[in-house]
């Protein structure tokens, strides 16, 4: 559609982009896949989605250049979603690669799940969502929510006040959060049927606002 509003997904070289950019057009967002700098122009959102290490996806974003301008883009607080890994790297570090450095917009880090027994890890699969916070990304999907999730690694946010969202495996985890327009989920919408939609659907909306 001619209004639908223009979102950058970020490719940084890792794992198959497909089954977002499905998701959003479906959501109704005109999407363009971005690689460099030059590729956010003219967009009116970012989503970061996340296949790989911390590491690694903080170096690609180095080596293509985007750290910066996705540290301004956020600076800014212009809509940003980021997905999985794309919401851990919203942070200043993770103890999965220690060495690499986040884009540091929410203070806090990254940890692996506690080793318990009989705690399988990754976690992976169908879990329930609970919402601790008004998020009109949520609106009109069911609370309690059941969403997909694929991880080893949560983030634990500095500002309790950042999590909308939390969920359960092993420890209770900041399954989602949000402060304006930058979201972060741990579970992957594409994912998550139609509940997964209508998030998506909330965010390419507020885009368009």
């Amino acid at each position: 559609m001619a209004d639908s509003p223009r979102v950058a997904i970020i490719d940084y070289g890792s794992g198959n982009l497909r089954s977002v950019e499905k998701a959003l057009q479906r959501a109704g967002a005109h999407v363009v896949r971005c690689d460099s700098p030059e590729a956010l122009s003219g967009c009116a959102a970012v989503v970061l989605p996340g296949v790989g290490s911390f590491g690694d996806c903080a170096r690609s974003l180095e080596a293509r250049g985007l750290t910066a301008p996705l540290r301004a883009w956020l600076a800014a607080g212009r809509p940003y979603l980021g997905i999985c890994l794309g919401y851990q790297i919203l942070f200043e570090g993770s103890d999965e690669s220690p060495e690499a450095a986040g884009l540091g917009h929410w203070s806090g880090r990254v940890v692996r799940f506690p080793r318990q027994p009989g705690l399988k890890v990754p976690h992976m699969g169908w879990n329930t969502l609970r919402r601790c916070a008004d998020e009109p990304l949520f609106a009109g999907a069911p609370d309690p929510a059941c969403v997909y999730f694929v991880h080893s690694y949560y983030p634990v946010p500095v500002d309790a006040g950042l999590v909308t969202a939390t969920s359960r495996h092993g420890v209770e985890f900041a399954a989602a959060a949000r402060a304006g327009r930058v979201h972060g989920m741990q579970f992957h919408p594409e994912k998550s049927q139609a509940t997964g939609l209508r998030l998506l659907e909330n965010f390419v909306r507020e885009c368009a606002l």
